[in-house]
């Protein structure tokens, strides 16, 4: 099974055109700074951005004196973080992949997944996922997984969502599967005398079935975190997990 939806579809220029209204510098640059406080982030580290779109945190990592790759099967996304590396000479190297099949070794000291990029497969190849993510870190390095706080979301669901910019509509109509743990959408972009209608859905998780999931995976160490860098809670808007790959 690739996928249980059409990426290409939902990751676009509209998906870049409507997310970029609350996708901004600050809150970009408030990320970077939770990433680097909760994995201890030096000048010099290898680091893997899974997922990592037009490279809106790969880069900002890049600043910091990280050397990043970035890996993302949207070439749209990549060459617009590309372009932004190359005109500030950033030490950032993008890459067309697969995170079920990452086409490099275990030659990183940390991986990040990052606005929900981990869970739009099947719950198999999400497992394949992260024992990647275990297979390309080296031996004491860290991973870090940001999503949706299932349970916050639940409590506070709203069954449809309407973007507007510009006079142009993204509406969403959600719906949680219990049974498999995934929030399905419904999408209707009305853009520039277009309508596109597309489905999508996500595996959610809660704190300790994601733990167990890495610790399936082989890591240790696993650690709960809200968007500012303090311990996991109910009430967080966003769940960060961190684990560790035992050193050897």
């Amino acid at each position: 099974m690739s996928s249980v939806f059409e990426f290409d579809q939902v990751f676009d220029e509209d998906y870049l055109f409507f997310y970029e209204t609350f996708l901004t510098a600050e809150r970009s640059d408030q990320e970077t700074e939770a990433i680097v406080k909760i994995l201890n982030l030096t000048p010099g580290m290898r680091i893997l951005d899974v997922g990592c779109g037009h490279g809106r945190i790969a880069n900002r990592l890049a600043r910091r004196g990280c050397r990043v790759v970035g890996l993302d099967r949207s070439l749209r996304f990549l060459n617009l973080a590309r372009q932004e590396a190359q005109a500030h000479g950033l030490a950032a190297h993008y890459v067309q992949g697969d995170m079920r099949r990452l086409p490099m070794t275990g030659i990183f000291d940390a991986a990040i997944s990052w606005f929900t990029s981990f869970g739009y497969f099947d719950d198999p190849e999400n497992h394949q996922v992260l024992r990647e993510l275990f297979r390309i870190l080296k031996p004491g390095g860290g991973v870090i997984v940001e999503m949706m706080n299932r349970d916050r979301l639940l409590k506070e669901f709203l069954p449809f969502l309407v973007t507007e910019r510009e006079g142009h509509l993204m509406v969403d109509h959600h719906r949680y599967d219990p049974l498999s743990g995934r929030l399905e959408t419904e999408r209707t972009v009305i853009r520039e005398g277009r309508i596109r209608r597309f489905r999508f859905s996500v595996r959610l998780f809660t704190f300790p079935e994601l733990r167990d999931w890495l610790e399936e995976a082989g890591f240790r160490e696993v650690r709960g975190f809200d968007e500012r860098g303090e311990p996991y809670t109910l009430a967080t808007r966003r769940m960060i997990v961190t684990a560790v790959k035992p050193a050897m």
